[in-house]
């Protein structure tokens, strides 16, 4: 259960973001760090991170630093004479390549924003407090009323929901507002000549060429947020390659423009690559019995609705939840908090960003704009998910306690998962497996 967000994602929301660039957008990215935690693969704890999905940068390993390294322009430019050679050996043609460049120089403010990266945690109902506030709600709706014809062409292409394309709109720029205005050139080309993560991002700046050279937009209208992510629904320039769609039939794939019909069309297709099922809720919220086995609690877990109801297991209502296929039970605050029943289409928004947290906002979102209510349990109270030097003081204070976790590396997977749940029992806690911050408490 990735709950881990960034700082970033808690800034924008429907009342907070103003005209601030999706920098600071409704992304929890998980770092790379994975975990493993009631059965289900976690992103370690995250730092401010950049939006940069669809699908491709929450995989990159970075090493937060202390230092704010100030390059001189000369060797940046030096830099672009080297990678000029790399580019055209990909196809990107000297005139394409001189028109993007043009006028780019070192951004140290997109360097200061990638070194400042300090980890920072919050609970998923903090998270969904701002994700899925009422005005993030009321905005949504709007923008489903205003864009219906649009969204209901969509719908009927491509077989996705119009209100899930809508959410994931909400979250990523907050329907249009906040699309980012930074040069997507000088921040991919600055980032790739830092050389922290250089290879990805130089590979992002090629397919930022390619896309200029298509002739979708002019170099200095693409824009975006530090890291590269661009327009209405934050496509990475790789993504927008392999999955963005000129839905307007204007011969250009414009996901920057005001008029988002391509975005809102390219973001359906990306979700049907990946085998959206059309009218499949997300999850829902379920309950569980009492004295229920925890281990049953996990994303390889996977029963029918019918099975889970003879185990106890339903809907809020006191119902068998309807069959919508095979589902797993996600607890993202523990024992104490809701539980839900996913399905396919969790899997699906995942690829789109693969914290958690994002998911469960982007659903919720999409059932709020449809009309539906709040989640019915309360959110346990004063917990949030462990930093890094937290989940390894956890595994240290278990193991001294007699519970091996089978060493001391801050990932929560299988073994110390079995320690957790065996201490839990021991102390008569709720056996859930869940690595919080009251556990470590308790361990102290």
């Amino acid at each position: 259960m990735r709950i881990w967000m960034t700082a970033a994602a808690f800034a924008a929301t429907g009342t907070l973001a103003g005209a601030t660039a999706p920098d600071i957008s409704l992304r929890p990215a998980g770092r790379p760090m994975a975990q493993e935690q009631n059965g289900v693969q976690l992103a370690a704890a995250t730092s401010l991170r950049p939006p940069a999905r669809p699908g491709d940068l929450a995989s990159v390993v970075d090493t937060p630093e202390e230092a704010q390294p100030v390059a001189s322009n000369s060797a940046f430019q030096a830099w672009i004479n080297s990678f000029r050679k790399r580019a055209l050996a990909q196809g990107i043609t000297t005139a394409t390549f001189n028109r993007a460049f043009r006028g780019v120089e070192y951004d140290n403010d997109v360097i200061r924003r990638d070194r400042n990266q300090s980890e920072f945690t919050k609970t998923l109902q903090d998270y969904l407090s701002t994700a899925v506030s009422d005005t993030r709600v009321k905005n949504g709706k709007k923008a489903l009323r205003e864009q219906r014809r649009r969204l209901n062409q969509i719908e009927a292409t491509y077989g996705v929901d119009k209100e899930i394309v809508v959410a994931v709109w909400g979250m990523e720029s907050n329907y249009g507002n906040n699309r980012g205005n930074m040069d997507v050139i000088q921040s991919l080309a600055t980032l790739a000549y830092d050389g922290r993560r250089g290879k990805f991002f130089e590979k992002q700046l090629v397919a930022a060429l390619k896309i200029l050279q298509s002739g979708d937009v002019p170099p200095r209208k693409m824009t975006g947020s530090w890291a590269g992510a661009m327009g209405h629904t934050q496509f990475i320039p790789t993504s927008y390659l392999a999955y963005a769609v000129d839905f307007t039939g204007d011969g250009k794939r414009d996901i920057w423009s005001d008029n988002p019909s391509d975005a809102l069309a390219s973001t359906a297709a990306y979700l049907k690559r990946f085998g959206w099922v059309k009218g499949q809720p997300w999850g829902v919220e379920v309950k569980l019995p009492r004295g229920f086995n925890y281990a049953l609690v996990g994303r390889s877990i996977k029963k029918s609705p019918a099975e889970w109801a003879r185990l106890g297991v339903t809907g809020v209502d006191g119902r068998a939840v309807p069959n919508h296929g095979s589902g797993a039970l996600l607890l993202p605050a523990g024992g104490n908090g809701p539980a839900f029943m996913v399905f396919k289409n969790f899997s699906v928004i995942e690829r789109y960003n693969a914290a958690d947290a994002y998911v469960i906002g982007v659903g919720h979102l999409s059932d709020r704009i449809k009309g539906g209510g709040e989640f019915q349990a309360k959110w346990p109270g004063g917990d949030r998910a462990l930093t890094f030097r937290e989940r390894k003081e956890l595994q240290r204070r278990l193991t001294r306690a007699g519970f091996s976790t089978g060493g001391v590396d801050g990932k929560i997977g299988p073994k110390t998962l079995g320690a957790i749940r065996a201490y839990q029992s021991a102390k008569g806690l709720v056996p859930d497996g869940f690595a919080s911050l009251s556990l470590l408490k308790h361990l102290r």
